[in-house]
């Protein structure tokens, strides 16, 4: 960790800086550099100075913005690139990176830097002139969604950088900068801003995350995912995040950048498809999950790119997991030696080991039931509501509501907390909408279908996310057999014996967890299922 001109941090790997002073990002982004993995250089911005541009009303002082430009020339040195110009061009992303995982809930701008000039050198650079207008039209439309808060659809494939430009201008009422330290200066401010948006706002009273924090700005070298065929961007699980079973899980999107699978815009393939057509590629990313989760003892979300062939991380982080996934997981990686048991236990919330054991379908009731739609499995469970199609009315409902959309955006986050399901035309298993449920604990079924969530809205449904399934009505449920889900009879054993008073044959699983983690039992405990 190198200092620049003290208020900026350079992330080189050298040192792995703690995520209390660089957020989870920058530390994951130094941290995997120190480990000899490609990861695209990069600077950051401290969640000290979230807290010092809250506190001095929203402004960049002097200082820090010397420090950024510093940090700047830093990455053009190394890379040999120019920002804002010259025959090789350097493009940034500028995205946010709390000290606690709040997937989702700030922004991202990418492509930063981009202007007519520089898009006609990456043109001749690339040898692909479609590909730099493409990437000028995503960097203003993102500009001026994020920043300036136009609301427009996404740019046509064949859409011009001066058009997009003026719909954002006559969206908005404000103009797209030109000028990439202008640009640069206006997404800091909208990173550091987005810490107090209504969307983190919520997720934070969700989660008891204090206030006080603030997020890091991490200001890193683009790599480009949508520079021909043999790139691409996706999300790798280094295990599956729905069932905790320990084999790779993601998802890949040929001609994509990050944004593209993460934001539940667009319909990814399978990570084999990646294996299929770039093999070595998926073998260093494999390699590479691999080492991550045996360095860090936990399940691993890495968001890569493949540029031309080559592989780039972007970051990587402890996943969210269903409570399904939660059970399975920390009894396996307790079983390989990689924790030990009282980590294991302290790996499962009490409230993730209810949703586990709570009612799901018998399959004689779902074979006679009226299927309306049927999706991608994106987080394990059962619940019923009124189809909703949008979070105002799922927060007004105040009962038992499914969140129906077309797909979701941090913007949705206090519905899916006030919704019992959700539901998405689009987005596969590691979307937004996905990532978000699993944390949750909501059951949810992504990528039934463009028009299929309006055609939901006001009927009663049963939302299975085990199976991917939407049925008509509330469907009668069935209690589960803790013998039957994968792992949890050893994690019950594992907390009987380590509980520090001694537990009585009728406790409940979920209290019996609760005593082997030092928490006390609530009065009035609704888990009445004995220990078998």
């Amino acid at each position: 960790m190198t200092a620049v001109a003290d208020r900026a941090v350079v992330l080189d790997g050298a040192t792995v800086p703690s995520r209390e002073v660089v957020g989870n990002k920058g530390r994951s982004i130094a941290w995997m550099l120190s480990l000899g993995l490609p990861v695209p250089p990069a600077l950051c911005l401290p969640i000290e100075e979230c807290r010092r541009f809250h506190a001095g009303g929203g402004e960049l002082d002097d200082e820090v913005w010397s420090s950024v430009l510093a940090g700047v020339a830093g990455l053009e040195q190394k890379l040999d690139r120019e920002f804002g110009g010259g025959e090789r061009p350097l493009l940034v992303s500028v995205r946010s990176g709390a000290a606690v995982s709040m997937p989702g809930m700030m922004d991202t701008v990418l492509n930063l830097g981009i202007t007519d000039t520089v898009e006609a050198a990456l043109a001749r650079l690339s040898g692909d002139a479609d590909f730099a207008r493409q990437t000028h039209c995503r960097f203003v439309h993102q500009f001026g969604a994020t920043v300036l808060g136009a609301d427009l659809d996404e740019p046509a494939a064949d859409a011009t950088p001066a058009a997009v430009r003026e719909a954002v201008r006559r969206d908005s009422g404000e103009e797209v900068p030109t000028d990439p330290q202008e640009q640069l200066r206006a997404v800091i401010k909208t990173v550091f801003g987005s810490w107090s948006s209504r969307r983190a706002k919520a997720y934070r009273r969700h989660w008891g995350i204090p206030e006080d924090g603030g997020t890091a700005v991490i200001i890193q070298a683009m790599v480009f995912g949508n520079l021909g065929r043999d790139s691409g961007t996706g999300v790798l699980f280094s295990r599956n995040p729905l069932s905790g079973e320990p084999e790779p899980y993601g998802e890949w999107l040929p001609g994509g950048q990050g944004e593209d699978v993460v934001s539940g815009t667009h319909d990814p393939l399978p990570l084999a498809a990646l294996e299929a057509s770039l093999p070595a590629a998926h073998e260093r990313l494999i390699a590479a999950a691999t080492l991550l989760e045996r360095e860090h003892g936990d399940v691993q979300d890495v968001e890569f790119t493949v540029e031309h062939g080559q592989l780039y991380l972007l970051q990587t982080r402890a996943a969210k997991r269903s409570p399904l996934a939660a059970v399975r997981a920390a009894v396996d990686l307790a079983a390989e030696g990689a924790i030990d048991r009282a980590e294991a236990l302290d790996r499962v919330t009490p409230e993730q080991l209810a949703s586990v054991l709570a009612p799901r379908l018998e399959a004689e009731v779902a074979a006679a039931a009226e299927v309306l739609a049927r999706g991608t499995a994106a987080c394990p469970g059962v619940a019923s509501g009124v189809a909703v199609g949008d979070s105002e009315a799922a927060c007004e409902a105040g009962g038992d509501v499914v969140l129906a959309r077309p797909t979701t955006s941090p913007e949705d986050v206090s519905g899916m907390i006030a919704a019992r399901a959700v539901v998405t035309e689009r987005g596969g298993s590691t979307s937004h909408a996905a990532v978000v449920t699993r944390a949750l604990g909501r059951p949810s079924v992504v990528g039934v279908g463009e028009g299929e969530s309006a055609a939901l809205l006001g009927q009663e449904l049963t939302v299975d996310g085990s199976e991917g399934v939407v049925y008509r009505g509330a469907l009668p449920t069935a209690a589960v057999d803790p013998a039957s889900v994968p792992g949890l009879s050893r994690l019950l054993e594992w907390a009987r014996e380590l509980s520090p008073v001694e537990v009585a044959a009728a406790t409940s699983p979920v209290d019996l967890l609760r005593l082997a983690q030092g928490k006390s039992i609530p009065q009035g405990s609704e888990q009445e299922e004995e220990i078998s």
